[in-house]
């Protein structure tokens, strides 16, 4: 009997995020994959791995602050926009 299980090929997943797909009688190797592809994209495993094959920098203050003026300036002119619109 063919099982695929998930955290056999990605061991950092944490257990309860298992997905396992079993052949059903007659089912070729090929569409038992394929049902295992569909309810791993279906979970969500793909973009959870993405995410943990790169790892980002925590933004430094500075650029934290930067980033938060740049926001309220943005704001501020697009409020100025919004309101000259109308007239």
């Amino acid at each position: 009997m063919s099982t695929l299980h998930y955290n056999q090929l990605v061991p950092t997943l944490p257990r309860h995020m298992a997905i396992h797909a079993h052949k059903r009688g007659e089912e070729s190797n090929d569409s038992l994959m394929q049902r295992f592809k569909k309810q791993v994209q279906k979970a969500g495993m793909v973009k959870v791995l993405r995410e943990r094959s790169v790892r980002t920098k925590k933004p430094t203050r500075r650029l934290m602050r930067l980033r938060a003026l740049k926001r309220e300036e943005f704001r501020a002119a697009k409020k100025k926009t919004q309101f000259y619109s109308n007239m």
